[in-house]
Formats: structure tokens, C-alpha cells, sequence
């Protein structure tokens, strides 16, 4: 079934800015990454207490704080405060879905993202990430424990990579490419399975069957609905100026502009690929249906008229 578009809410004549912080939501937790040329401290902040000390940016270092889970109110609220985030863009970080955007304000520039990936049962699983990008940080905010950005924090540790000999601009880059690029492994999967339907439905088309196409077909749905915002988000970054963000990093940028244009084309194919597939079952099953009336029909042209003479004479003679 569908699933429908649900979002977080504030109460009807709230003020602007107001979290709303869901029930199943985790707690926080909090992860710093510092680096240079020359040196990477990484950490992992147990005690809130010491956040304000610790999560200090610098002119000679990059800092990356990524908080996993939305739960704690305190600690999103500290965060904020921290980096003088805009009330509105805290809101847009906790009460989601937004749909993916990129917001300018005075001193940060804000990207809403969506990170796929396939849980254990192979169902796509879509989350919320939210990039700030300042002028020598960048904050990401996410939904849950766990990502797909274990290949930029391997970039970072490595004394030769580029992300080392960049600002912060270039970090949120990474990061928004490696999400852009996580959508090729689910789509690829989804191609697969495609293929083994296609050869289901000419074998036996069957209810579960069916049931299996719509399921894709509404999986495609919610990727599409990722996809195209987000597409338009990393057009905007490359065409608006923006002093947070170099020339040289736009060039990058061009690149996972042209992934989301691929990203797309790939999902929009497979729509249309289940769109013909169930075609073909409904077709299969129609044809099958006129095979069974043609039987049918046989038999009854055998029998009608022996069934007419059987009651004319069995009624009306001796």
C-alpha cells in the first residue's frame, strides 16, 4: 500500500520555529570531526555538557558535527544557539519531511536532502538530511542511527584527499554527493528484480504477482518524489551565487547535478517499465480468460443442440 505523505506539524497558531519533536523519535547523538591539513580529531560527545567547548568552530580547521536522531529538544535547541541557526531552519531540520530545498540565510546556508538505502527485508528505506554549511563548519542532522557516509569519513582521514585541502564548502559537497550516489545501488536492485517479474509475468501471472508490481510501482512513487526536488536544490546551488560556496566547488557540484539527472531517468524508466509489465499481466490474464471461453464455447456448441432435440422429443412424443 501507498505510503502516505505524513509530516510533523506544529499546533495551528503556533510561533515560527516551533519543534515538534515525535514520540519514536531516538535521542540524540552527537559526533565531531575537526580536520586540516595536517591533523583529524574525531569524537564522539557522551557528555551534552561539554558541547558548547568542544563544538567551537576556527579559521584554521573545518569542523563537521553530525547529529544522529531528533529526539532531544535540549540538545537541537544548544546546537542551534551554538551556530546562530535561524529559527526557520531549525523547523525545517525537526518537523519532517520537508521536501528537499536548498534555503539561504544570513550567515548559513541550509540543504534539505533525502538518504535511501535497503534495510534487511530489501524495502527502500528514505531519511531525512539536513546540510548547514557556514563558514568554517558544517552541520548534518539526521533522523536515525547509521548512514551512508562512512566513505566521506574515510576520505578525511586520509592525509592525500581533496576534502582535506578544501574549506567546509567542499565537505558538504561530499556529503551530498555520496547521498546522490547511494541511490544507484537501490535502483540497481530494483532493476533486477524488475527483470525476474518481466519473466514471471509470461510464465504465470497470479495475484501476488500483481501485488508485487504495485508494491514497486509505489516505491518508484516515493523515489521519484525525492528525486526531482533534489535535483532541483543542487541546480540552484550551481546557479545562485553564494559566498559560502567557491567556484571551484560549483564545478563539483555539476557533477552530482548530472547523478540526479541520471538518478531520475533511471526511476522514471522504471515506472514506465512496471507500467508496461502490469500491462502485460493484464493482458496474459485477458488472455487466458479467452482461452478458457473458447473451451467453453466449444463445448456448449456441442451440447446446446443435442440438449434442444433431447427436450422437443423427450417432451412431446412416446
Amino acid at each position: 500500500m501507498l505510503s502516505l505523505f505524513s509530516k510533523r506539524h506544529p499546533k495551528p497558531g503556533s510561533k515560527p520555529g516551533t519543534l515538534v519533536i515525535a514520540d519514536d523519535a531516538v535521542a540524540s547523538r552527537v559526533r565531531l570531526i575537526r580536520y586540516n591539513r595536517e591533523s583529524v580529531e574525531d569524537s564522539c560527545i557522551d557528555d551534552l555538557s561539554n558541547l558548547e567547548a568542544m563544538a567551537v568552530p576556527s579559521d584554521d580547521s573545518v569542523l563537521w558535527v553530525d547529529v544522529q536522531g531528533l529526539g532531544d529538544e535540549t540538545t537541537l535547541r544548544r546546537i542551534a544557539k551554538q551556530f546562530g541557526l535561524h529559527p526557520l531552519a531549525m523547523e525545517d531540520i525537526v518537523n519532517i519531511p520537508q521536501r528537499p530545498k536548498a534555503e539561504k540565510y544570513d550567515e548559513h546556508l541550509l540543504i534539505i536532502t533525502r538518504m535511501v538505502r535497503l534495510d534487511a527485508r530489501s524495502n527502500i528505506d528514505l531519511e531525512q538530511v539536513s546540510v548547514v554549511l557556514g563558514k568554517n563548519y558544517v552541520l548534518t542532522f539526521q533522523e536515525r542511527y547509521g548512514d551512508v557516509l562512512d566513505p566521506v569519513r574515510k576520505r578525511i582521514r586520509s592525509r592525500t584527499a581533496l576534502v582535506r585541502r578544501n574549506g567546509p564548502d567542499y565537505l558538504a559537497y561530499a556529503v551530498l554527493d555520496t547521498i546522490v550516489d547511494a541511490y544507484y545501488p537501490v535502483l540497481e536492485s530494483i532493476g533486477d528484480y524488475l527483470e525476474r517479474l518481466e519473466d514471471a509475468v509470461l510464465e504465470n501471472s497470479s495475484n501476488k504477482l500483481l501485488q508485487q508490481l504495485n508494491r514497486y510501482k509505489n516505491r518508484l512513487f516515493n523515489l521519484r518524489r525525492s528525486l526531482w526536488p533534489q535535483r532541483e536544490a543542487v541546480n540552484s546551488l550551481i546557479r545562485d551565487a553564494n559566498p559560502l560556496i567557491s567556484d571551484t566547488v560549483r564545478v563539483f557540484l555539476r557533477d552530482t547535478y548530472d547523478h540526479c539527472v541520471q538518478t531520475t531517468e533511471i526511476a522514471e524508466m522504471y515506472r514506465e517499465m512496471v507500467s508496461g509489465l502490469m500491462n502485460m499481466y493484464l493482458s496474459a490474464v485477458a488472455n487466458r480468460t479467452n482461452e478458457v471461453m473458447k473451451v467453453l464455447t466449444i463445448v456448449a456448441t456441442i451440447f446446446i443442440p443435442l440438449t434442444f432435440i433431447a427436450g422437443i422429443y423427450g417432451m412431446n412424443f412416446d
